[in-house]
């Protein structure tokens, strides 16, 4: 999954901006806390000498500490309680001063160790969005944003017995438990049911969820899904983002790959045997997938070989959406 070198340095460079970004507003906090408690500038001086002065005899002790060594420990000691005393007593952490890193496993270098950390994985992964307005749409459309009462709570399923207000609720719940056992219990979901139920929003709210906690999240529309197939295929470049090779690796690797809308692609043998190598390979990975679909089972079936129908039904756990159109209710209420 090797990057060219100035897809690198893209990525790199964020890392950079990060840190800048890190220590600015370190600085900002800084100078905050020192307009209002003058005393923490003097107290960090003092702290500062102590700990030089500190250094220098152990170095001319050889490394074993003496009562000198041991006072200058404890006059540390005693300043760094009093900086944080006043810290605490004026509305601050007693980490207010420190640095603070959006990723704290590689503390903004992209590294730990020799090994690229998780938000570096996903760095690169996002470059590989093909819906670039989704990270925009994650802010609005998320389990914390979620209403259950657009769905009706009157008229029950002929079949299931549920309201479609009943069932988007247990839908729920089944997400929510997807996320919060993802880690320790991969699954796979199937989302279907007509148009307009919800079955995209609740993807978005599985993808912000898991993003927010580092694991690497690719979403992709079927169509988009079968492009990259094709153009890995026929020797194609994919625009500006990672050679195709090495974007069907990152496909099989992600923790999770949303295949949204599957049925709106054109069906033929070549997009029959790319989503069963897709996903078969992904199960193989113990990799999770969610797939969501307007088409019934009955057509999923008749339409896509049964090799393919029989690792989603065996292997995904079958959530059917109904009920009214709720992105048209959303519409008409704030009309």
């Amino acid at each position: 999954m090797a990057l060219n070198n100035s897809q690198y340095d893209v990525v790199m460079r964020i890392y950079d901006q990060r840190r800048f970004q890190n220590n600015h507003s370190r600085e900002l906090r800084i100078a905050e806390v020192y307009d209002k408690v003058p005393r923490i500038k003097e107290l960090e001086s003092a702290i500062s000498s102590s700990a030089v002065r500190r250094a220098k005899e152990l170095i001319f002790a050889g490394g074993d500490e003496n009562e000198l060594t041991r006072q200058l420990a404890d006059t540390m000691d005693n300043l760094i309680k009093e900086k944080n005393d006043l810290l605490i007593s004026n509305g601050f952490d007693e980490d207010y001063m420190e640095l603070r890193y959006q990723c704290p496993h590689c503390k903004d270098t992209g590294y730990v160790g020799d090994t690229k950390c998780s938000c570096f994985k996903q760095a690169v992964i996002d470059m590989l969005y093909t819906q670039s307005n989704l990270k925009q749409i994650l802010s609005t459309e998320n389990f914390d944003t979620f209403n259950a009462e657009y769905y009706d709570n009157t008229t029950p399923h002929p079949i299931t017995g549920q309201t479609p207000y009943q069932n988007i609720q247990k839908i729920h719940s089944t997400c929510v438990r997807f996320v919060e056992e993802f880690t320790e219990s991969p699954n796979n979901l199937l989302f279907y049911g007509e148009s307009g139920t919800g079955k995209t929003f609740m993807t978005n709210c599985i993808a912000k969820e898991l993003i927010e906690q580092s694991h690497s999240v690719i979403y992709l529309t079927a169509i988009s899904l079968f492009d990259l197939f094709e153009k890995q295929a026929f020797g194609t470049d994919y625009d500006d983002a990672l050679s195709t090779k090495d974007l069907e690796q990152y496909l099989f690797d992600s923790e999770l790959l949303i295949i949204d809308d599957l049925g709106t692609e054109s069906m033929n043998s070549f997009t029959n045997s790319k989503l069963f190598y897709c996903l078969n390979e992904r199960l193989l990975r113990g990799k999770s997938t969610i797939i969501s679909t307007n088409l019934t089972l009955e057509a999923l079936t008749s339409l896509y070989s049964e090799r393919i129908s029989s690792r989603i039904i065996s292997n995904y756990t079958l959530l059917k959406f109904y009920g009214d159109d709720i992105r048209m209710k959303k519409k008409l209420s704030h009309c």
